[in-house]
């Protein structure tokens, strides 16, 4: 087996087994399964680009890294809007005029909350190991969590559905 061989071997490999768990970090950071696929995927090629630079054991965590930086870097280039039949009287409903679902809560958070929650609870990483891949203090990472999660909290109440069904 040549070398070329064996990198495509270890990619296709890599790939078939981490790409799901990567997409759900990604649409828990976007909140839209679609574009979560495609961020994953132009994360993907940044991963082939620099497979031959990186090393098995830390493959699925620089993985993560350009997963969750693709996310940040498109919400902070195109901020999310949603086209709505008629436009509210105010900005935002109270958790007393509707209720809220899983996902429109998360959305609630800031992206890099959302990238917090998702990699803390979601992919199970210590405060350690969110912190090196977002290359922010781990202070930062447990006190965006507690912020988070405070929110979160507040709307717990409010919510009737979970994240909606990833699409087959």
């Amino acid at each position: 087996m040549t070398r070329r061989e064996r990198r495509e071997r270890e990619f296709t490999d890599f790939f078939t087994a981490h790409a799901p768990g990567l997409r759900r970090t990604a649409y828990l950071v976007v909140r839209d399964w679609h574009l979560a696929e495609d961020l994953t995927q132009q994360a993907m090629a940044k991963l082939y680009g620099a497979w031959s630079r990186t090393q098995e054991p830390t493959r699925l965590a620089y993985a993560r890294r350009i997963v969750v930086n693709e996310c940040l870097s498109h919400l902070r280039r195109r901020r999310p809007e949603t086209a709505v039949e008629t436009v509210p009287d105010r900005a935002h409903a109270g958790p007393t005029d509707h209720p809220l679902d899983l996902g429109r809560t998360l959305g609630l958070l800031p992206p890099r909350q959302r990238a917090i929650v998702a990699l803390r609870f979601l992919d199970d990483l210590s405060v350690d190991e969110v912190a090196r891949l977002l290359d922010i203090a781990d202070g930062t990472v447990k006190s965006q969590t507690a912020r988070a999660l405070d929110t979160l909290r507040r709307h717990l109440p409010d919510l009737v559905a979970t994240i909606p069904e990833e699409p087959r």
